[in-house]
């Protein structure tokens, strides 16, 4: 009598093969997506899959989180959330020239302040052409996935990205308590032509590119119809990295240790966890490396089986990195080399212009529908003026058209060969189309301007929010919601119509309750006496900043007197130029702005005169102060004021001709560069001091 197995021992055999199972598909995964080395063929591949899924059906405790048969996705989700980026996701600047790229080899090399001839290691990576992710594992499995968004803040998307083949849900070796991988989601070709012969098939809208396919499949609200897309991820860098310290505690991964020393060993240790990253990478000196780089992979680019459109390069050494910094929403240390865009022909039939949010007058080509650069065009921007008859581009015209930087459409050249006798040249409006206000365009610049800048509708939303700012009539509670709302329901036209607002209209928009509005309406009072220069400030004017207005409100003492000024008398002003005073002096010429100037003061606004000061007389008469940190007691703006009053100036960044740096708790590098230049650092009360004397 043979024993036969009890179903204790046939769950343990289940649970034993299906560990096993999991262990060899992840390994199948790794060498076909990581080393692109596959050892089986796909339908062993899929026969393993399906003795596992066969498995957790009868054995449905011995599904884990990370099983390559959860990846199918779950029930349809209500919306996306939004995720907070540990570390902002930054967008990088372009180079589209040779000359761009030595340009930026020479920016790092100043900036990390080399001996001439002593060259730069640089990261080559391929600029793919998907959608960006971070994705964030912790002790190593995969827990969230989150689009760019804005940089700061991106969508949850962690139910589909899970659905990806491509991505590991269990890193390989010893990963980090905490990490955060950045990447790009895409398409491969032939994965997209598949796509949309299925879309076809099935009589649904096709893809117009992969890029397209890949952004749409990701930001299904189903997991389950991104799961039938075959997306796949690659790594090129890394967000928060957390490691064990040595008394047990998580801390931030140390910055000189490697992988964390170089670039190209850090994708070295992405891959060795088991994560997808380009195998087209490369190590290269100076800008020549680059170039070179640039044209190897522009030659190997109809051969990939994905789209890029340019190269990366980046400083490989990490602690380079960090010296070099960012600026803006890019970092120093790195950019992106764009190939050529893609062009077409197709026929011009107007031209017309657009006003911008800061008033720029732009001639726009209105064109017969055509495909370029993977999306159909009928606009394309000329520029200005200058560019319409440089190019001689005329209405009527056959044009080449461009994506520039497979973005922007624009019309590059006319085909002269086809141009008919029925061609027209094109003309600069005098007046601006949307309010009529003069149109004008200063003799050392390249962009006309409408001037009404206080009373154009195209203009209305960047005034109105330009004015509420904190630093001008500081209106707490006005932002861009709220007044995209007031602006678009036809509630808002002008500056002078915010102070008719009232709380019982206010609590009935969306995102506003009685409070919020009493609060607001709160705000809007106060702010009906503010300063003289933060009130010049709101304004808007083009050219004048916080540190000019005050400077007008304290030479004129009055708003009547700077209103009334001619450019002579506003030459007069400390720093004020030419460019300035006939900016300052177009704009109060223009008598829409008068008149809402007017309204504004009939509304019971009434900017406070303030003392004329003899910037030559004070203690700190012409030296320049940059504040950096928190300060005990003053804010910025207090000490700033102070500074002023006394004659001195301040400004945004550190440089030679910066007399003292005022700093406050949590300083920056703003200190640091202080100390480097050998400038003088002050706190508070040390500021004070000088200012006594």
């Amino acid at each position: 009598m043979t024993d036969t197995p009890s179903g204790l021992d046939r769950e343990n055999e289940a649970r034993q093969r299906a560990a096993e199972l999991r262990e060899e598909l992840a390994a199948h995964n790794y060498r076909y997506y990581v080393l692109d080395a596959p050892v089986i063929s796909d339908a062993e591949y899929d026969k393993l899959f399906a003795e596992l899924s066969g498995l957790e059906r009868q054995y449905p405790l011995l599904v884990t989180p990370d099983s390559p048969t959860q990846r199918v996705g779950g029930a349809p989700l209500a919306a996306f959330g939004a995720v907070r980026h540990a570390q902002p996701m930054l967008s990088l600047n372009n180079a589209f020239e040779e000359e761009d790229v030595r340009a930026f080899d020479k920016r790092v090399r100043d900036g990390l302040e080399l001996a001439e001839g002593e060259a730069v290691c640089y990261a080559c990576e391929l600029k793919l052409d998907g959608l960006a992710m971070s994705l964030r594992y912790e002790n190593g499995r995969f827990v969230q996935a989150a689009t760019r968004g804005d940089g700061q803040t991106g969508e949850d998307v962690t139910a589909n990205v899970r659905t990806l083949r491509s991505l590991p849900l269990t890193l390989r070796g010893a990963p980090p308590p905490v990490l955060e991988v950045r990447g790009e989601v895409l398409l491969l070709r032939a994965d997209f032509e598949r796509l949309n012969d299925a879309q076809r098939e099935a009589g649904e809208k096709v893809f117009i590119n992969p890029r397209n396919a890949a952004a749409g499949s990701l930001r299904q609200l189903d997991p389950r119809i991104t799961a039938r897309r075959p997306l796949r991820f690659f790594a090129y860098g890394v967000g928060e990295v957390r490691v064990a310290g040595r008394d047990g505690q998580i801390v931030d991964a140390p910055e000189d240790a490697p992988p964390f020393d170089s670039h190209i060993g850090l994708m070295q240790w992405l891959a060795e966890l088991g994560l997808p990253v380009g195998r087209e990478r490369e190590r290269v000196e100076g800008a020549d490396g680059m170039l070179g780089y640039y044209r190897r992979i522009q030659a190997l680019r109809p051969s990939l089986p994905f789209d890029i459109d340019g190269v990366v390069y980046k400083v490989d050494s990490l602690a380079a990195q960090r010296r070099l910094g960012f600026v803006s929403r890019a970092p120093r240390f790195a950019i992106a080399h764009k190939f050529p865009a893609e062009e077409a022909t197709t026929e011009l039939l107007d031209i017309e212009v657009q006003v911008g949010r800061t008033g720029a007058i732009t001639p726009v080509a209105r064109l017969k529908p055509v495909f370029v650069g993977g999306v159909t065009v009928t606009n394309a921007t000329l520029h200005n003026e200058d560019e319409v008859a440089r190019k001689d581009v005329r209405i009527g015209d056959t044009v080449v058209v461009r994506r520039a930087g497979d973005v922007i459409p624009e019309v590059v050249m006319p085909v002269l060969e086809k141009r008919p006798p029925s061609a027209r040249l094109f003309v600069m409006p005098t007046h601006c189309p949307v309010c009529g206000s003069a149109i004008e365009r200063p003799e050392d610049e390249s962009i006309a301007r409408c001037t009404g800048g206080l009373f154009c509708a195209a203009q209305r939303k960047q005034a109105l929010l330009h004015a509420v700012q904190r630093k001008a009539l500081d209106i707490e509670g006005l932002g861009e919601k709220l007044v995209d709302q007031l602006v678009d329901g036809g509630r808002v036209h002008t500056l002078a119509d915010v102070f008719t607002l009232r709380a019982e209209e206010l609590a009935g928009l969306e995102r506003m309750g009685p409070k919020s509005a009493q609060n607001l309406v709160a705000a809007i009072d106060g702010a009906r006496t503010p300063p003289l220069g933060r009130f010049l400030f709101a304004l808007g004017i083009r050219h004048v900043g916080e540190s000019t207005a005050r400077d007008l409100a304290r030479h004129f003492g009055t708003l009547q007197a700077v209103m009334d000024a001619g450019e002579n008398e506003l030459l007069q002003v400390s720093d004020v130029g030419p460019i300035v005073a006939a900016s300052i002096h177009r704009f109060f010429a223009e008598p829409h702005n008068r008149e809402v100037i007017a309204a504004l003061l009939g509304k019971g606004v009434q900017p406070k005169p303030e003392p004329k000061i003899d910037r030559m007389a004070g203690p700190i008469a012409g030296k320049i102060f940059v504040l950096t940190g928190t300060l005990p007691t003053l804010t910025r703006e207090e000490a700033a004021e102070l500074i002023a009053a006394a004659g001195g100036k301040v400004t945004g960044s550190v440089s030679k001709k910066t007399h003292y740096v005022v700093a406050g708790e949590e300083a920056g590098s703003k200190l640091a560069k202080a100390r480097e230049l050998g400038i003088a650092v002050l706190d508070e009360d040390g500021l004070r001091a000088l200012l006594a004397k």
